[in-house]
């Protein structure tokens, strides 16, 4: 039965036939076709897939999770703190466990995982690409939080900032993947689980998502 649903959900249909909507967010049978084979994911669906798993998180047992949208680093870096200062408002950061950074490099999607727990800034490419600059920007703006928000400074020294080598996570073996091993890194991550999955797991990965996306809960 999932299996069909999922087959339908890519099967022919108006493009802008909505197949999903919470979180703000509307996700269109055209967005839906992200997952299919080989195809790139769009803003639409990691962020709503994101939001699937703060929901998730919010049960007993979970690491609290906070994530940006995917639209969040772009406008950090283009106008300074100061245009993404609201993005916050009703939300303390620093409590919680996890904070997740999507970050699109224009045909590339790669993650930040800031864990409070352990002051790490961590950046997750599955491409082996390098993300310092990237966790000092986001560094930065955390700095500037504390001191917007709480009136705290932070010290560098104490935290760690760190690119994931290519030995320590799983790396894509396509030029399409890459959003879904974002998001699974982060689903794992969110579940204090080690990220044991492998390119192979992608085609089932994708399906999962559709089904996850369409029910607005993950299985």
């Amino acid at each position: 039965a999932m299996e069909r649903e999922v087959m339908a959900a890519f099967g022919e249909g108006e493009p802008s036939e909505i197949m999903s909507s919470a979180f703000k967010l509307k996700v269109t049978r055209e967005d839906i076709h992200t997952l299919s084979n080989l195809c790139w994911l769009n803003d639409e669906v990691i962020n709503f897939y994101m939001n699937l798993l703060v929901e998730r998180n919010k049960k007993e047992g979970y690491p609290a999770v906070h994530a940006f949208s995917t639209f969040f680093y772009p406008r950090l870096i283009s106008g300074g703190y100061n245009t993404v200062r609201r993005w916050t408002k009703g939300v303390d950061l620093f409590k919680q466990d996890l904070i997740f950074v999507p970050i699109h490099l224009r045909v590339h999607w790669a993650l930040v995982v800031i864990d409070v727990r352990d002051k790490t800034i961590k950046y997750f490419d599955s491409m082996a690409q390098r993300g310092d600059m990237i966790c000092e920007t986001l560094f930065k703006y955390l700095q500037e939080e504390s001191r917007e928000k709480r009136n705290q400074e932070l010290t560098l020294s104490e935290w760690t900032l760190h690119s994931m080598e290519p030995h320590e996570i799983p790396q894509q073996m396509n030029g399409s993947d890459c959003g879904v091993f974002a998001c699974k890194y982060a689903d794992y991550i969110s579940r204090d689980k080690p990220i044991t999955f492998t390119q192979n797991h992608m085609p089932y990965f994708r399906r999962k998502m559709v089904w996850e996306i369409i029910h607005q809960q993950l299985l």
